[in-house]
């Protein structure tokens, strides 16, 4: 980002809630509100945005590219009509062109899609353009959730996980610079069902929790994984690093997320343990999507993924040591709104 500019390129056409938040997180990164359209509020939240909410700026020069399925990103390229240029992530020489005149690509390209292609595997056509283009400083590609390389997970989240590890070794057999982002769960895709996937809001009379309710989950705003993204861009210390979201005050079991709640609205829930068998036995019995959603939850709050191993600093550095300075959302806070 630099000069009130934004490089976006477009992949396809599919509706996808967890990108949605992506890019709810590049609203965010930019100091853009999401139903912000006046031009002036894009030159502002692009040219002093990110330095004035955030702390940080791109090196002078530098351009990001921010990789997406043009329905997705329809209300940011609404707001950044004219500022940007489009490439195609199935028009080799097209996204070339477009990598060429950038130092950072970000990616935000979403999980398989319902027609049973996988736009997770299309990022190959990514990795082979950067490579080609010679000039990327950066890439990140798109993750965003559990550490792929450290999760006990079960079908089909299990194949999920496998393309990404996928992704990431041939990043790195390429010796493409990049950062892995894990930032666990999005607290609003996340956070307001407690691990009972058909809820919206939190439960006000029986709490469903998976296995024993005691392994730790990490939820962060999608606001703050925008803005601890944008940080890391160009900063050494994440330069071929996984950069760990785990905010201290954003560490609950589930035990620990449904007490917290129950303080919040004065009532005891009723609490309703699910043992690991019948959580396996649901995800075999559930259609897609909630069968994916479900695979995932247990390797969260039943394997305990996102929390059951120490960060060492020959793989991995953590967003909130690094960027102390960041008033990132609570858990606690974040909850207040559905009281």
């Amino acid at each position: 980002v630099v000069e009130g500019q934004l490089k976006l390129l477009s992949g396809r056409n599919q509706e996808d809630s967890s990108e949605r938040a992506l890019l709810r997180m590049g609203y965010g990164a930019l100091g853009l509100q999401p139903n912000a359209h006046p031009v002036s509020s894009v030159s502002r939240g692009c040219q002093s945005g990110i330095a004035q909410r955030h702390g940080v700026m791109l090196r002078e020069g530098s351009f990001l590219l921010l990789v997406a399925r043009a329905c997705v990103a329809s209300g940011l390229l609404d707001v950044l009509r004219g500022r940007l240029d489009a490439g195609d992530l199935n028009n080799h020489e097209s996204l070339v062109k477009a990598i060429k005149q950038v130092d950072v690509v970000i990616s935000t390209t979403g999980k398989t899609s319902t027609d049973g292609s996988s736009p997770l595997l299309d990022q190959f056509k990514l990795i082979a353009a950067i490579k080609e283009a010679g000039n990327i400083k950066r890439f990140f590609p798109s993750e965003f959730g559990n550490d792929v390389d450290r999760v006990n997970a079960v079908e089909p989240a299990k194949t999920a996980y496998a393309m990404k590890a996928q992704l990431r070794r041939a990043i790195e057999a390429e010796g493409i610079p990049y950062t892995f982002v894990s930032s666990n769960y999005f607290a609003g895709y996340n956070l307001p069902h407690f691990g009972q996937p058909e809820l919206s809001a939190p439960p006000r009379e029986k709490a469903i929790i998976l296995g024993d309710g005691n392994p730790k989950a990490v939820f962060v705003a999608e606001h703050d994984i925008g803005t601890y993204t944008i940080k890391a861009v160009d900063d050494p210390r994440t330069l071929n690093k996984i950069l760990y979201m785990r905010p201290p005050k954003n560490m609950y079991s589930l035990n620990e997320l449904v007490s917290l709640w129950e303080k919040k609205i004065g009532k005891t829930l009723e609490r309703i343990y699910v043992p690991e068998d019948q959580v396996l036995k649901q995800i075999q019995e559930s259609p897609i999507p909630i069968k994916i959603t479900l695979a995932i939850c247990h390797s969260v709050y039943v394997m305990g993924d996102q929390t059951n191993f120490e960060i060492e600093p020959s793989f991995g550095v953590e967003a909130s040591e690094l960027y102390p300075d960041v008033k990132y959302t609570t858990v606690d806070e974040y909850l207040d709104r559905f009281v």
